[in-house]
């Protein structure tokens, strides 16, 4: 039997070997360590493991750990375990699990209820008074955005949260006799869904209409008795408190949109021809199926006499005159929306720019928004100084919507091509992630999962570079995720699409029978209902 050696890295070994002519001859070879002993691996695979079991506590602090494990800058341990391609599909299957669970800094047991030793989920609210304007873009985010700024992280997280109730609280059940309406009034609404500590106040609800000529299948409800049968909820108008206003250092008023929900919505957002938006510069087009939403109006209607478009300029109009009467402070307008809420967005941001003065600050915040409008429509919203900033997944489809392939082509060939107006452009600046590194997420391919708004504001809670790891002390909620997907690992056993109403709507009443609540009536949308008085 050969002789084992065991050596260090790089040192030169004497080999003797005895030939079959009865002589001997020495070769010198380099013997490469390739592993460590078993009570080793063993060793530090239980520091490591014991390290990462630790209960998370309301402290930010991290205990000590062996320096080549301690996470830097917020950033999760750098600690992966790679597989060769040649391993066995037995050693895969435990080495997924292990190699995840030295990843992630929460696991299953840490969505457990353990009362008050769980970490909270609510990021600090510093005063960002006297930088609210490079916030917004005044700079065009230039050295905000990698590495993302934490002041900047926790304003587009707010933001996304507006966003994401606009889908909360929508009201899709096919056998509500309100379905197409929001659950709750406007008192009620940041409160229901748990963001009052925003300090913003909803004035106004805004309806559209997505007008299709179709087969019944493109009906919302189910039932004949309906709140309406052509309005839809498709967002609101707020403002923020004087306390918010001294904090951020502006009054910020917002607009929220809904993005893509009904049949009729999913029907319109097809329609890819481009439209003119602008009488007075015909070179302007945007999309016409988002125009037709934003635009549509039927003097037939209870909650679309007016468009969307005509809704929410009036409330801004008297938003602003007010507070500009008062005086007090700067006026921003502040507009953010997810998929099709984000083309909306991008349309109410050109009326905004178009309508007030230049001292209204006007920015967007969008999270998966398409492409909306042609060069020209990019080059008037730039020319009135609109700073607009897009959220981006890379693995999400409906950023390169419209013309995934012909836009692709001709803007890598602009060169050649020059300004063609008939081309799709987006606009803004860009915040691009990718959902591998959340170590949260699964890595399967799904494309309506990659979409979807809660994982958006998962990854940028999670964002520090675009070639770093994920924030190791990201507060948000990782089971929002699940909300409305299945993309977080099994191992975490979320489970997935967890949001309903309790016992899906119905309730128990006095005399023990499961009925269906009646709303109350300041929860029934009403056509005649006023702005809030501010």
């Amino acid at each position: 039997m050969e002789p084992k050696f065991a050596t260090p890295r790089g040192i030169p070994v004497k080999r003797t070997t005895m030939l079959r002519n009865g002589t001997k001859k020495t070769k010198w070879y380099w013997k490469l360590k390739l592993g460590i002993q078993f009570k080793a691996i063993k060793a530090a695979l239980s520091s490591s493991l014991h390290n990462q079991r630790r209960r998370l506590t309301c402290s930010t602090a991290i205990t000590t750990t062996t320096p080549q494990h301690t996470p830097t800058n917020g950033l999760v341990s750098p600690l992966v375990i790679h597989q060769s391609k040649s391993s066995k599909k037995n050693d895969l299957r435990l080495a997924k699990p292990l190699a995840s669970l030295l990843r992630m800094p929460l696991r299953a047991s840490d969505f457990i209820d353990f009362g008050n030793h769980m970490t909270p989920t609510l990021s600090p609210r510093d005063k960002i008074s006297a930088v609210w304007r490079d916030l917004h873009g005044a700079s065009d985010w230039e050295g905000l955005l990698d590495p993302l700024h934490p002041f900047l992280r926790r304003e587009i997280v707010k933001y996304g949260e507006f966003a994401q109730a606009t889908y909360d609280a929508f009201d899709f059940d096919p056998l509500s006799e309100f379905c197409g309406s929001c659950r709750y009034n406007r008192q009620k609404l940041l409160n229901e869904l748990g963001l009052a500590q925003n300090g913003y106040k909803v004035t106004k609800y805004i309806y559209a209409l997505s007008p299709v000529d179709g087969p019944d299948w493109f009906e919302s409800s189910k039932i004949g008795e309906v709140w309406s049968r052509d309005s839809n909820w498709m967002g609101f108008v707020a403002v923020s408190s004087d306390e918010e206003s001294d904090r951020i250092g502006r009054r910020d008023i917002l607009v929220s949109w809904r993005g893509t929900v009904t049949p009729t919505e999913w029907y319109i957002d097809l329609k890819t021809k481009l439209k003119k938006i602008d009488r007075s510069n015909k070179k302007v087009k945007v999309q016409r199926g988002f125009l037709t939403i934003y635009k549509s109006k039927d003097e037939d209607s209870k909650f679309n006499k007016t468009s969307a478009s005509e809704q929410v300029m009036e409330e801004l109009h008297r938003l602003i005159d007010f507070f500009k009467q008062k005086g007090d402070r700067e006026i921003s307008l502040t507009i953010t929306g997810h998929s099709l809420g984000g083309a909306l967005s991008l349309l109410t941001a050109y009326e905004a720019g178009v309508t007030f003065p230049a001292d209204v600050h006007v920015s967007v915040v969008s999270f998966g928004a398409p492409r909306v409008g042609n060069l020209a429509f990019r080059e008037k919203l730039n020319e009135m100084g609109v700073k607009i900033l897009r959220v981006v997944i890379g693995q999400d489809i409906v950023p390169k919507l419209p013309g995934l392939f012909v836009n692709s082509i001709v803007n890598k060939l602009s060169a050649v091509t020059g300004k063609l107006n008939w081309v799709y452009r987006h606009v803004g600046k860009e915040l691009r992630m990718n959902m591998f590194m959340s170590p949260y997420l699964k890595k399967d391919s799904d494309m309506s999962g990659s979409h979807n708004l809660e994982i958006y504001l998962h990854l940028v809670d999670g964002f520090v570079t675009k070639k770093g790891k994920f924030r190791w002390n990201s507060r948000r909620d990782v089971a929002l995720v699940n909300k409305g997907s299945d993309m977080l690992v099994e191992e975490l056993r979320i489970p997935e699409f967890w949001y309903q109403l309790p016992h899906k709507g119905l309730i128990k009443n006095r005399f023990g029978r499961w009925v269906k609540p009646g709303r109350n009536v300041e929860d029934i949308p009403s056509p005649f209902s006023q702005p809030s008085q501010v």
